[in-house]
């Protein structure tokens, strides 16, 4: 039998220890060496896949490794971040999603399969909306807000509301605009955000509560009937629509965020040059200037950490989960 001395024991485990992290610390510090796949949970064309794109396609010269989206619709999100929450923790798979609903929504209404917290690790919160445009469909007899509530309330259950599914930011707003109006809506529901926008378009639905990002192209266009945006001031892209407030509605704000996420267990330094293509392509005036011009804000930068995407994911947990346990919303 070969005895060690205590010295020569712990400079072999040490050594094999060293030996089992050598392949994870040096692929973290060739990352990336291929190209990585961000899962978009929605349909192309949506919200978060026009942000994602804007976004990624910076991120590309950064890393200098081709980034793909994939884009997995399906149960408000829950198809895709279920995938990344399942992948291999080695940032090839990411997700870019409205994390608003993902990441906090989702887990107080659907019985998830991962956990929005303990499964993923944050690498940067991007942007928010300044809240949703109220819009209708052309032939729509409102031509204002107050008209708007009034038809409702006069035709009870007649209009057709189109949203991507339970828990999602349109849902959700709907749901509060219908509590603080006493109105009702028949739900209608969408693989994706545009798909929803489409159809008020083409007059085959009556409301949606649309994104910026994907809603002030039709309604520049004249193509939707616009009452009011759903924050507390007017959009800089487009300052001629009133606020909830001006438009006789007040207090309902809604907003979504928009955020970069990674399976749990990724190594640090993969989560560190993540963060620093995402940071880059924030601080990028001509990516700033195309969210702008779909109603986005870049966070501050001392927003951007993945330590502060963790705290503020946390604060809106504490702060939705509560009202949207008592909205008794739940899945189709």
């Amino acid at each position: 039998m070969v005895r060690f001395s205590r010295r020569q024991f712990l400079r072999f485990v040490t050594g094999a220890a060293a030996f089992a992290r050598g392949p994870r610390f040096a692929s973290a510090q060739t990352y990336p060496s291929r190209p990585i796949t961000v899962i978009v949970p929605t349909g192309a064309g949506g919200p978060q896949d026009v942000v994602a794109r804007i976004v990624t396609e910076h991120m590309q010269k950064s890393l200098g490794q081709a980034v793909i989206i994939e884009n997995v619709a399906g149960a408000n999100g829950t198809l895709g971040i279920g995938r990344v929450a399942r992948a291999t923790s080695d940032g090839y798979t990411v997700t870019f999603s409205v994390s608003s609903s993902t990441h906090v929504v989702n887990a107080a209404i659907y019985a998830l399969p991962y956990d929005v917290i303990n499964d993923f690790d944050p690498v940067a919160l991007a942007a928010n909306t300044t809240g949703t445009l109220i819009l209708g469909k052309k032939s729509m007899p409102a031509n204002n807000l107050k008209e708007l509530i009034a038809w409702l309330i006069a035709n009870p259950d007649k209009i057709s509301f189109g949203h991507t599914g339970p828990g999602s930011p349109a849902h959700v707003t709907g749901i509060l605009f219908q509590k603080q109006t006493g109105t009702h809506f028949q739900n209608v529901t969408y693989r994706s955000a545009s798909q929803a926008l489409q159809d008020v378009i083409a007059g085959h639905i009556d409301l949606v509560f649309g994104a910026s990002s994907i809603a002030l192209a039709p309604v520049r266009a004249g193509r939707v009937k616009v009452y009011a945006v759903t924050a507390k001031s007017r959009l800089a892209a487009a300052p001629e629509i009133p606020t909830v407030d001006e438009a006789g509605l007040p207090g309902l704000y809604s907003s979504a965020w928009y955020a970069l996420w990674a399976p749990k267990g990724t190594p640090r330094e993969v989560i560190t040059r993540l963060n620093a293509a995402v940071v880059d392509a924030l601080a990028d005036r001509a990516v700033q200037a195309r969210l702008a011009d779909l109603g986005l804000e870049v966070v501050s930068r001392d927003q951007q950490t993945p330590e502060a995407l963790s705290a503020f994911q946390k604060a809106e947990i504490e702060k939705w989960w509560p009202i949207l346990k008592e909205a008794g919303i739940k899945p189709d």
